[in-house]
């Protein structure tokens, strides 16, 4: 097998990772500073400051699912590009905006831009079986990038073009995505559902049933409902609570990024290589708990109000990494596209939920309500992590297979099952795949090579 991408794999992986961190970045740069921004517009209220905050999330959740079918229709490329000029047309609508409204019709028309699972679907088009998981997982960070990023440009980029200007260099950023998508990510020969990085409608219902990926849904929901509901408030709490100046708020984001993220390397290598994964997956939730109860008692003092937010930001990374690496251990090898497909829809609609809830809190009930609501939901989710199952430390692999009939793939299967360290195997002779579960630190791979073309 080899080990190595080929040029245009890794084109293809680093052009995409691109395009979405352009756009993550575009949808997180506003979160530190809108809030403060919105309280100038007319009629505006801080119910409709957290919807335009999270309406994106409910558009995005929404139409992610069918633009990646549709891709599959009409080809990748097509999607992307509509997607991207739908992104652009909302940051240009909200960038003219005079209240509020625009702004939640520019941000919702932001959400509908949908390009994530036919990225992901062009993604797997352009690489092969075996660097399929390295190129997502650089997407993956890209994403992360984008937000750490995200946080510290936004302040200091708003004191230079404002709230505006933030929208018109997103509309510009999306149109240079195009550019990418047009004249620099490879066209694949050939477009066809991977079962491995797609959504498979008929496995909706198998995916819906299980109690164990519902849990994880419901974690990545309530994980991005707090962190939307906590940049409603947050930036007030620094700006008029403390009295630090929007242009100094970078200040306190960029230590507390680099922190959590020095915080978040040993916690996530205990969690995977030590194999104390639920351990480390319940104690960040604790810590979310205690951290949001801290935080509806102490909004008024910025060193406190710092370490609150290291503490916050270490264990919501953590579980940021964790959680897509549960689903990965917990779906079919063969369910897994469609497993993280309504993951991601859980996450949007999460940050949907976030955003309107803590608008109404806040305007009805003050920062600490905010805060309270976040407590509420995470000791919901820690009952939910505490009593799930100890999870398996299986990881996903596919192994490319020649054509064969389905008596052959059945005499496959028995032979792939027979290797160590092989968990689980399901044949698909159509996709010309294996979908495997493997145990790395046991598995023989010199024999599962023998297998693959």
């Amino acid at each position: 097998m080899d080990t190595n991408m080929t040029p245009i794999e890794k084109r293809a992986s680093t052009a995409l990772s691109g395009i979405m961190a352009l756009r993550m970045l575009g949808l997180f740069m506003i979160l530190p500073v809108f809030s403060l921004y919105a309280q100038q517009l007319p009629d505006v209220t801080p119910t409709l400051i957290g919807l335009a905050i999270g309406i994106y999330g409910l558009t995005q959740g929404l139409l992610q699912i069918p633009f990646g079918l549709l891709s599959d229709r009409i080809g990748r490329k097509p999607v992307i590009i509509g997607g991207l000029l739908i992104f652009a047309l909302g940051s240009v609508v909200a960038a003219q905006a005079q209240d509020i409204w625009m702004i939640i019709v520019g941000r919702g028309l932001q959400g509908a831009g949908a390009i994530a699972a036919a990225l992901m679907a062009l993604t797997a088009d352009l690489t092969r079986e075996e660097h399929r998981m390295k190129a997502m997982a650089t997407i993956g960070m890209s994403i992360g990038m984008a937000f750490l990023l995200a946080m510290i440009a936004g302040p200091i980029i708003n004191q230079w073009i404002g709230v505006p200007g933030i929208f018109w260099l997103i509309a510009a950023g999306a149109i240079g995505g195009i550019g990418i998508v047009i004249w620099v990510v490879p066209t694949p020969l050939h477009t066809r559902v991977h079962r491995d990085a797609e959504t498979v409608p008929a496995q909706l219902g198998q995916v819906l049933k299980d109690a164990q990926l519902l849990r994880l849904d419901v974690g990545i929901l309530t994980l991005h409902a707090q962190l939307t509901a906590l940049f409603v408030v947050f930036p007030l709490a620094l700006h008029n609570n403390v009295g630090l100046a929007v242009a100094e708020h970078w200040k306190v984001y960029l230590p507390v990024m680099l922190l959590s993220i020095i915080s978040l390397i040993p916690l996530v290598i205990y969690a995977e290589k030590y194999r104390h994964i639920k351990l480390v997956f319940s104690a960040m939730i604790a810590l979310l708990t205690v951290t949001s109860l801290a935080f509806s008692g102490f909004h008024n003092d910025l060193w406190v109000m710092g370490l609150l937010l290291w503490l916050f930001f270490t264990a919501f990374n953590v579980l940021e990494s964790i959680l897509p690496s549960l689903v990965s251990k917990i779906a079919p090898p063969d369910n897994k596209g469609t497993a993280m497909g309504m993951y991601s829809t859980s996450q949007f609609l999460g940050a949907f939920i976030g955003g309107l809830c803590g608008g109404w809190l806040y305007h009805h009930s003050g920062f600490a309500a905010v805060f309270w609501f976040c407590a509420g939901i995470n000791l919901i989710w820690l009952l939910l992590a505490v009593t799930m199952r100890q999870p398996t430390y299986f990881t996903s692999y596919l192994l490319k297979i020649a054509p064969m009939n389905t008596q052959e793939a059945t005499v496959l299967h028995q032979q792939l099952i027979a290797i160590e360290g092989v968990a689980q195997a399901v044949v698909i002779c159509e996709d010309e795949v294996a979908y495997l579960k493997i145990d790395s630190k046991k598995l023989n791979f010199s024999a599962l090579d023998a297998y693959s073309v």
